[in-house]
């Protein structure tokens, strides 16, 4: 009976405007801005297409559908443990067989923005996430934990948001030692603004790519090229991040979603 309360009130404050939704999702279309990798390295995902099936016409006179051509990390998007070797033989690794509770949690903002503005290559370290600890309190069991840069703004120019050159791109990002750190915690994951989770530096890291390597390796999810996070609170938001139940999907592309008391 406790908990069925509990629901009635978060409707009842939903209805009333006590419970803010703050969307935290980048518009998805052919603009969208996409991770590019050495073609020595590895195949690109394609660019984001919606191509019209009917709009009113002869194909369709009632009715308006298109069908669409993207990959599975286009735009905001959720990266499920099999997404990497590391995370491949997790049989609830994927996005149509992870556990859906999971989808669902409190999320710890941690503002990096003032920093990022002064250093595109800012990594957050443990000490970081400790004084942030220190001061809005611990990071719980079963949590989110994102990281504000206010990068999102760049969003709308791609060769801004990628902010690459010869040397690679320079984007903010943890450092090995600091996912380390949050799995301990026993996060659920890890997310940013940036076009993928890891640092733009990342590549060179040990291991490469951790967001990537480490939190899949346990089985944790990963939340890229997230917005708005500038509206959140440091702590007492929910996220809602339910991908695609593609089979056997690596990601997929989400509407996230944030309640936020006002």
């Amino acid at each position: 009976m406790a908990n069925a309360k509990i629901v009635t009130e978060l409707a009842t404050a939903l209805l009333s405007g006590g419970v803010e939704v703050v969307d935290l999702t980048a518009t998805l279309g052919p603009e969208t801005p996409l991770i590019k990798l050495p073609p020595e390295l590895a195949v690109n995902t394609p660019a984001v297409e919606i191509h019209t099936i009917s709009h009113y016409d002869n194909n369709g006179p009632f009715w308006a559908w298109n069908w669409l051509k993207l990959g599975e990390h286009s735009g905001t998007h959720f990266d499920a443990p099999i997404h990497w070797i590391t995370g491949k033989d997790y049989a609830d690794g994927a996005t149509d067989t992870i556990p859906v509770q999971n989808f669902v949690g409190p999320v710890n903002v941690i503002d990096c923005s003032e920093e990022v503005k002064k250093d595109p290559d800012f990594l957050l370290t443990v000490d970081h996430v400790k004084a942030w600890e220190a001061k809005h309190g611990e990071i719980e069991k079963g949590s989110w934990v994102v990281m504000r840069t206010d990068w999102y703004k760049r969003n709308g120019n791609e060769k801004d948001f990628l902010n690459a050159d010869d040397n690679g791109p320079h984007s903010p990002g943890p450092t090995a030692e600091t996912v380390h750190y949050l799995i301990g915690k026993g996060v659920t994951g890890w997310g940013s603004e940036t076009v993928g989770t890891d640092a733009g530096s990342a590549g060179g890291m040990d291991p490469p790519f951790p967001a990537h390597n480490l939190m899949h390796k346990n089985n944790r999810y990963g939340l890229a090229s997230l917005c708005n996070l500038d509206k959140l609170p440091a702590k007492g938001a929910i996220i809602i991040a339910a991908p695609l139940k593609i089979k056997h999907g690596t990601g997929s592309p989400l509407r996230v979603l944030a309640l936020v008391s006002k």
